[in-house]
């Protein structure tokens, strides 16, 4: 499909992906009232869903998955939420593994390409909670996982109508290397804060998996990707996990419309991350990339973020 003109125009000072990435996490806020659900996984652990809802009674619902060391109460999860809901459609926050605020029960947890996970969840949703249309508006890691999901695999669900993934690395070794930049270090130092401490609490859980020397030795998420990632889920090291469970390698098999929304000044973003020959030559894949918007950042005032007021015009309206 050809690529698509974005007609994002980023407010002044917003025009720079810094700023519009920090406000963005840091100084927005979205009320929206929640309810939980956990659902115990195909392995006997769990996943917590936190639930929004439209005034209707419909078989709607938009399923919102989170970036790194996110969870379903950060504003790029609750500003779709409510948009949708406003507009007939229920929305589903989920939280990834251990990210709900209570640890996960297996020494694995959540990564890029955990789309196992994801069947569990449609599954809910199709056979118990009897939604017969679902949408998908994915952030980063959560953008990454869902394209993975619908091109690794012959068929998805017929209830899965339409995606939109914001801000996604589809290449996950050229994100790894950009994060690891010194541009990014604010970004990098954070996440593996994050990931250090939760990683710590695991080890008390599973101290025959993990010991404080290999927690010690962590000095770069890609480390963290060795020690951990890579060895909790099977895979032989950091550098395979990036190979097996980029996205760019599965979309050209994606069947059903997709919507990717990458801004060209978003510094987790390599070159490679901008799919423009897989776009081209697969008429159900829709490539955005406005100028502005950094990672996450497509800043709108009075009103929705632009991913977000986009996002329900290519799931509800565009594809009809």
């Amino acid at each position: 499909m050809p690529i698509v003109n974005s007609t994002y125009k980023a407010p002044y000072f917003f025009k720079n992906g810094f700023i519009s990435t920090v406000y963005s996490g840091l100084v927005r806020r979205i009320n929206l009232k929640q309810e939980r659900e956990r659902i115990t996984l195909s392995d006997g652990d769990f996943i917590d869903l936190d639930w929004s809802f439209s005034k209707e009674n419909n078989s709607k619902v938009i399923v919102l998955l989170h970036g790194l060391e996110g969870n379903g109460q950060r504003p790029y999860m609750l500003g779709p939420a409510k948009l949708f809901n406003e507009n007939g459609v229920d929305a589903v926050c989920v939280n990834f593994r251990g990210c709900s605020g209570e640890p996960n029960l297996k020494y694995r947890s959540y990564h890029s390409g955990a789309t196992e996970d994801l069947v569990d969840i449609f599954h809910h949703l199709i056979n118990t909670k009897q939604y017969a249309e679902i949408y998908v508006h994915g952030i980063s890691l959560g953008g990454n996982m869902i394209l993975k999901y619908l091109g690794e695999r012959n068929k998805v669900p017929s209830q899965i109508k339409g995606v939109v993934a914001v801000s996604v690395p589809c290449d996950l070794n050229g994100s790894c290397e950009e994060l690891h930049a010194f541009k990014n270090i604010l970004y990098h130092d954070n996440f593996k804060r994050h990931l250090v401490d939760r990683l710590k609490l695991k080890q008390i859980q599973h101290v025959d998996k993990l010991s404080v020397k290999d927690i010690n030795s962590i000095k770069t998420l890609k480390d963290f990707d060795d020690v951990y990632t890579s060895r909790a889920h099977s895979f032989k090291n950091a550098e395979d996990y990036y190979e097996q469970c980029s996205s760019l390698q599965f979309l050209q098999n994606i069947k059903i419309p997709t919507l990717i929304i990458n801004a060209l000044n978003d510094s987790f973003l390599s070159p490679e991350c901008y799919p423009v020959k897989e776009a081209k030559h697969n008429e159900n894949l829709f490539l955005e990339m406005p100028n502005h918007g950094g990672h996450v950042g497509f800043v709108k005032f009075k009103g929705f973020y632009y991913n977000e007021t986009r996002a329900l015009d290519f799931l509800l309206k565009d594809n009809k």
